[in-house]
Parts: structure tokens; C-alpha cells; sequence
């Protein structure tokens, strides 16, 4: 069981690393992405790179999980208000938005469940 709980913290919290390296090697795409009422377009895309990367290595590291994937759900909830449902009303590539909803939502159900299951000191693998 510890094994598991090991190999589903390292394999949920790689991704939000990547994604969060992506915003710094893609970031003419993701400038691309965000919609016109998002502020400071340039400094976000920035700011949302940093927050995943300090997501997966909290994750990682087993230091301050709660909190993290706490604010890893408001952020993931912040992107599918301000990114996934305007480009659905707009109808931007609505399969791919609808299949990023979804992912989003899922991830905002798997970081609930870790801070659930989780306290702010270091837990047991």
C-alpha cells in the first residue's frame, strides 16, 4: 500500500511540473490561450508556471501537500472558469476544450482527495 500511495503522488504530481515548464518554453501558446478579461496576460502565464511547478515539487517532497493541492484546485478551477467555459461559449476547438474541461475537473477531484486524505506536516508514503 505504501508503494502505491508513493508511485500515485509522484505520477499525479509529475504532469503539473511539465505543464509548469511548458508555460515558460511554450509561452507564446498559452498567451495565446487566455481570454481577453484574464489581466496582466504576460506576468499570468508566468506566475500560473511557477505555482505548478511549486505544486509538484510540494508533492513531491511531501511539504505542505494540503496546502498545495488546495491552491492547485482553486488555480485548476480558475482555469476552467477563465479559459475552458469562455472557449466553449466561443466555440474555440470545442472537442479539445470540452476533453480539457474534463481533464481539469478530474485533476481538481485528485487534488481534493490528496488534501483530504493529507495534513500540512509530512505523511506516510
Amino acid at each position: 500500500m505504501k508503494n502505491l500511495t508513493l508511485a500515485g503522488r509522484i505520477i499525479f504530481a509529475i504532469p503539473f511540473g511539465i505543464f509548469g515548464i511548458n508555460h515558460f518554453v511554450m509561452y507564446d501558446f498559452y498567451i495565446g490561450q487566455l481570454t481577453s478579461f484574464v489581466p496582466a496576460g504576460g506576468f499570468t502565464i508566468i506566475l500560473t508556471g511557477l505555482c505548478l511547478i511549486a505544486a509538484c515539487i510540494s508533492i513531491i517532497t511531501k511539504k505542505l501537500i494540503r496546502l498545495s493541492t488546495i491552491l492547485l484546485a482553486v488555480l485548476l478551477v480558475i482555469f476552467i472558469l477563465t479559459i475552458h467555459i469562455p472557449h466553449l461559449i466561443h466555440h474555440f476547438n470545442t472537442e479539445v476544450t470540452i476533453i480539457a474541461l474534463l481533464k481539469d475537473i478530474s485533476l481538481v477531484g485528485g487534488s481534493l482527495l490528496i488534501a483530504g486524505m493529507t495534513g500540512d506536516e509530512k505523511t506516510p508514503d
